[in-house]
């Protein structure tokens, strides 16, 4: 089990690295849940039982989970249910390298639970796919028996990152939001797509049935990534608060300290969206890089992930895996430390590891402005 102990060394070493070529990792004033547990992606829904969280893949004592699982009743206390995964079992169609991404979970009416979430196509694995599996209970784990993907438009680069949606104002209709992943088609640079010509990674609005997947129509365009945004828009979440469908996404390469979230308002929802800016960034409250954000389905309880740094073996994040070096891990660590210029960033990188943890927050709006309120 994570001690607090051991994230408490974490987080006090989180406020005193000082990188010799980049601004200091301050401790993050909004602190993370879950003393920091590794949990990109993190997906939020309200239940009888309480608040249940989900996140992209992880290794945990060197076991690959599909998709993790945290929970809370009070939004004060969470618990992360170290080693359960809610999709045990992938489908024949997913690769072997899986990269099972950013879960999405909505009730249906009849109580039981659909689950969005991508992975890498066996067919083509350099892109995504969307799929959904279902449950009857929102703690049984979740099946996805498919042959196919579900959504995959791999001549555009397939998709990734999507979050459904329920329209209370309009009768109930259900959508889902996703991203076109027009940057795994790119021509290189930050996240693939820095290098012209840069390919669009559009966010489309997609209307479904009752069942949460039968398509009804052809999706929309709702926004797409400009100049501003780096190598792509991404994460999208929509919701309903205060008369208005507010947009969330993020934008530039979350591998890198500009990754954001922004937030687009539109008046009805297929838009137009007007842009509104953004809402966190690295230094918001001390954190690095926030992005990834969910709400709660026309609620204002929100989840995101930003990093910090944990004891290395705890839990593991493989898309921040650095490649192997011809001479193994060990004998490139001393590398770096020979070179490094302080024996403290030495100390840090060769101890702790760079991961994904979980943030919270009750957002408002009012007058066009998001904001937020650290709980």
């Amino acid at each position: 089990m994570y001690s607090n102990f051991a994230a408490a060394i974490a987080l006090c070493a989180l406020a005193f690295w000082t990188p010799t070529n980049a601004n200091p990792y301050k401790r993050a004033t909004a602190n993370p849940i879950m003393n920091g547990v590794n949990f990109p992606d993190p997906a939020i829904i309200k239940t009888p039982t309480g608040w249940h969280l989900f996140s992209t893949n992880a290794k945990v004592d060197g076991k690959m989970i599909h998709i993790q699982r945290a929970v809370t009743t009070d939004w004060k206390t969470f618990t992360f249910r170290k080693g359960v995964d809610a999709l045990p079992k992938l489908p024949a169609w997913v690769d072997g390298v899986p990269r099972v991404w950013a879960p999405d979970v909505v009730q249906l009416h009849d109580g039981s639970y659909l689950m969005y979430y991508t992975a890498a196509y066996k067919k083509m694995p350099h892109l995504h796919c969307l799929s959904y599996a279902t449950a009857k209970k929102i703690t049984d784990p979740f099946v996805d028996n498919s042959k196919e993907p579900w959504i995959c438009p791999t001549k555009q680069g397939g998709a990734i990152d999507i979050a459904g949606f329920t329209d209370e104002k309009n009768g109930g209709k259900r959508w889902v939001v996703y991203k076109i992943d027009g940057n795994a088609i790119g021509h290189g640079g930050a996240c693939g797509n820095t290098v012209k010509p840069i390919v669009p990674t559009p966010i489309l609005l997609q209307q479904v049935g009752q069942d949460g997947h039968t398509l009804i129509g052809s999706p929309k365009q709702i926004l797409t990534n400009i100049a501003s945004d780096g190598p792509y828009v991404e994460a999208p979440v929509l919701t309903f608060m205060n008369g208005k469908y507010v947009l969330f996404f993020s934008s530039q390469c979350y591998q890198t300290d500009g990754y954001d979230v922004q937030y687009a308002i539109a008046d009805k929802i297929t838009g137009p969206y007007t842009r509104r800016g953004r809402l966190f960034g690295t230094g918001t409250m001390g954190m690095k890089a926030p992005g990834g954000l969910d709400i709660a389905i026309n609620g204002n309880k929100a989840v995101w992930h930003g990093y910090v740094y944990l004891p290395k073996n705890e839990t593991e994040d493989p898309s921040l895996a650095p490649p192997a070096s011809p001479g193994g891990k060990k004998e490139k660590e001393k590398e770096k430390c020979r070179n490094f210029e302080r024996k403290a960033d030495c100390d840090l990188r060769r101890n702790y590891q760079k991961v994904r943890a979980a943030y919270v927050a009750t957002l408002t709006l009012k007058n066009g402005k998001v904001t937020a309120k650290f709980d």
